[in-house]
């Protein structure tokens, strides 16, 4: 209902809704607000009072400002040193903006009045009293109502103005405030107060709770501080001048700078707690303080920007390593995808070769080549899985596992991570280590890595782990299955003059004391130390050979015979006595009843040389040498073929039966086994029985089968290095083997030639010597 129209002043008000019945002072400061107060003042001092719909607008337009606010009476107006003004209004009743009448200086507005609707006097009555029993509970739970305030509106009678006046008090959002102005209708108004009311009984119930908390909470804390102060008083009187409560400050102190994870920092203030509680002389005050160190000196956030460059890279494994094309060519592809994917997740690398040919330094350089922190743990002889889980911590004494120690030693949480020897580890009753290695190795596993002490996951993603093995056929198969083999043979004696030259030889002059000048070792001489001292796949004896000369020279210099020493073929005895090997171990000349085979051990490739004898017995099969399972097996399929094949080798059908044969491999006290000496056995003892003699120059590898087959070999690079080692010029291959050739060395395959077989009979053909010249090796028959 609509009646009582005004032509009024408009004043918006920010954040503020004003009621009926309502007198509080504004301060006003906005032109056109200042305006409308001096125009109410010349007038009849009635201004419109309304709310801004947006508190953050300066000068609302109309369609900003709430169309229902309340019309006002300025009773007094003052003027402020800051040019506001400073007016108490109070609310008369409400009114609803008709119409606008824009001004210079001013708005006018044309408003209505909205009249209140009123329902049955008793229902009213009986909402009143429900409405003011809420609102003296109300100003009991809040502070922000006075008892005067919620006295006077007890004693109040009329329900429309003391709805109003409780509207004014509550801590409630503009908008609710606006809704309650808007409602003509006292009993609705009175029943939505009473909902809104109830609602925040709730919320300061709960503030109310919070605070008796939160007071008890410092009133322990205080209590705390309180006693420690006493007991480091008590402490300084005993003697003891900050005792274990000045070792707890300091913990918690370094605890609070550190830059561990939040449930980190968590428990490791709850282990403090603990520690502070525990008796100083108990056991249980080591095992807590070791753990809290522990968690203080791993690195959880800090790491080392990578810096990847290819080029860079090379430089550095070019510098390092000579030689080894294909796998620095690899190392180089694997850091470029990392570059492409900009990180350093992917396929765990496992360096494989001989030792002493460069795996360990090659993973430093790996390291220095990404700008990252290198760490080596050593995993051979491991055979307790709490060397890599870490022991649980119920003990004096415990430790973490391998894996956490190198962490800690890195600094980093990406660092390059080398697990050198990893085929070297084993297992017995205290668990298997090579087991618990594949929750390290497993890119969607090592995020949340365990270990027992730490008790907490660890996050291992960001490590470049790299491994180093001798023998891949030792390592467990899952274990395998999480790496990429990068193969690292032996050297060749170019690459291993060069590697001496330019490497070696000026590290151990230098480690010496000596200086380049003092000594010269002539290339002819390097390549005889290469071929005669030593007897490897890598460098190491080449080394110590290297360090024994150094030492001889810096001996002569310091007694004055010379001030430069050079070595030469001829004078090298003199430094290292007699040579250690006859070079080219192929034998003399052709043999009856002796092959040469080739073998792959885990110190690289070697020659093998097998015998055989026959003689008159019972047919008996005599086998020597500590010879494995599978050469066993190997001798007796060798037999098998050559009695089933009597006939077209010309050997006597029944010389199984009256004759005894004996297989010899020498070294008997190296125990030998593998597939690969199948064929080398059957010619050795074809040339026995028949008395035709076998090639010296001749080396073979490959595995036999009952009917003769040549099956396919592994390690073709490492044998065909120590057969050119040896001085042999062919070597018989399996058919197989032919696609391995491409990965031997160019100086290797221009003095050696390769001749893939499928039979043993064209074995024969090649390495038994022609039946015309047989003559010349009667001498060597049995």
């Amino acid at each position: 209902m609509v009646n009582k129209i005004k032509k009024v002043p408009l004043l918006p008000l920010r954040g503020l809704i004003v009621f009926p019945s309502m007198v509080l002072h504004l301060d006003v400061g906005r032109d056109k607000s200042i305006a409308a107060l001096e125009k109410a003042m010349v007038d009849d001092q009635l201004i419109f009072l309304a709310a801004q719909k947006k508190t953050s607008i300066d000068q609302p337009k109309i369609d900003e400002i709430y169309r229902i606010g309340t019309l006002a009476k300025v009773n007094q107006m003052l003027k402020m040193p800051n040019g506001t003004l400073r007016v108490l209004v109070e609310g008369l009743d409400r009114y609803e903006i008709v119409r606008t009448i824009d001004e210079e200086d001013e708005v006018l507005v044309e408003i209505a009045q909205l009249e209140e609707v009123h329902a049955d006097q008793t229902e009213e009555e009986a909402l009143m009293r429900a409405l003011l029993e809420q609102f003296e509970q109300y100003t009991k739970l809040s502070r922000k109502v006075s008892s005067a305030t919620a006295q006077s509106v007890v004693d109040m009678e009329d329900p429309a103005r003391a709805a109003d006046i409780i509207s004014s008090h509550l801590s409630i959002k503009l908008k609710e405030k606006q809704t309650l102005l808007e409602m003509t209708n006292v009993t609705e108004r009175m029943q939505h107060i009473i909902s809104l009311i109830t609602n925040e009984k709730k919320v300061l119930s709960i503030e109310k709770k919070i605070g008796e908390r939160v007071k008890t909470s410092m009133e322990k804390t205080q209590k705390e501080y309180y006693l420690r102060e006493q007991l480091k008083a008590i402490q300084k009187e005993l003697g003891d001048r900050d005792g274990k409560s000045g070792e707890v400050s300091e913990l918690r102190e370094k605890i609070d700078e550190s830059d561990m994870p939040e449930h980190i920092y968590e428990i490791a203030l709850k282990e403090l707690g603990r520690y502070e509680k525990v008796p100083q002389s108990s056991g249980e005050s080591s095992v807590i303080r070791n753990y809290l160190d522990w968690l203080l000196d791993l690195p959880w956030t800090k790491q080392t920007q990578d810096t990847i460059d290819i080029n860079e890279a090379e430089k550095v494994l070019n510098e390092g390593h000579y030689g080894l094309e294909k796998v620095k060519e690899r190392i180089l592809e694997y850091l470029a995808v990392q570059k492409l994917t900009n990180s350093l997740k992917g396929p765990i690398l496992c360096l494989v070769g001989p030792p002493g040919v460069g795996k360990t330094s090659l993973a430093r350089s790996i390291a220095q080549s990404v700008n990252r922190n290198f760490v080596r743990i050593s995993l051979g002889g491991v055979r307790d899985e709490a060397e890599i889980r870490g022991h649980r911590r119920t003990y004096i004494g415990a430790m973490p596992g391998r894996i956490i120690q190198g962490m800690k030693k890195a600094g980093t949480i990406n660092p390059v991570f080398l697990l050198d020897e990893i085929d070297k580890m084993s297992n017995d009753f205290r668990g298997d280590p090579s087991a618990a290695m594949l929750e390290v190795l497993d890119p969607e596993q090592n995020n949340s890595y365990s270990d027992h002490f730490i008790e907490e996951t660890y996050d291992l993603s960001k490590v470049l782990f790299i491994a180093t093995a001798n023998n891949v056929n030792s390592i467990p198969g899952p274990l395998l299955d999480r790496m990429e083999l990068i193969s690292l043979s032996g050297y060749t004696e170019v690459e291993k003059l060069h590697i001496a030259k330019e490497h070696l030889l000026p590290k151990q002059v230098k480690e010496n004391g000596l200086k380049p000048s003092n000594l010269q070792i002539r290339d002819e001489a390097l390549l005889q130390i290469v071929r005669t001292y030593t007897r490897e796949a890598g460098v190491r004896s080449l080394e110590r050979q290297l360090a024994k000369v150094c030492r001889k020279a810096a001996k002569i210099i310091i007694s004055g015979e010379k001030k430069r020493v050079v070595v030469t073929v001829k004078n090298l005895e003199d430094f290292l006595e007699k040579p250690l090997y006859r070079y080219g171990l192929m034998e003399v000349e052709d043999q009856v009843g002796a092959a040469t085979g080739l073998a792959y051990t885990s110190a690289g490739g070697d020659i093998l040389s097998i015998e055989v004898s026959h003689y008159p017995g019972k047919g008996k099969l005599i086998l020597t040498g500590k010879l494995g399972e599978v050469m066993q097996e190997s001798a007796q399929a060798a037999s098998s073929y050559v009695r089933s094949r009597a006939k077209e080798l010309q050997i006597p059908a029944d010389f199984y039966e009256k004759f005894d044969i004996h297989i010899h491999v020498p070294e008997g006290a190296t125990p030998k086994d593998g597939p690969s000496a199948g064929i080398t056995i059957a010619t050795a003892l074809v040339s026995s029985l028949t008395g035709r003699a076998v090639r010296k120059e001749v080396g073979m590898t490959g595995e036999i089968t009952l009917r003769g087959r040549v099956l396919p070999i592994g390690g073709l690079k490492e044998k065909s290095l120590s057969a050119h080692r040896a001085g042999l010029t062919t070597i018989i291959i399996p058919k197989e083997n032919e696609k391995d050739i491409a990965s031997i060395p160019e100086s290797v395959q221009q003095n050696v030639t390769f001749i893939p077989v499928s039979h043993l009979d064209e074995v024969l053909e090649i390495a038994l010597v022609e039946e015309e010249n047989e003559n010349q090796s009667s001498g060597n028959r049995n």
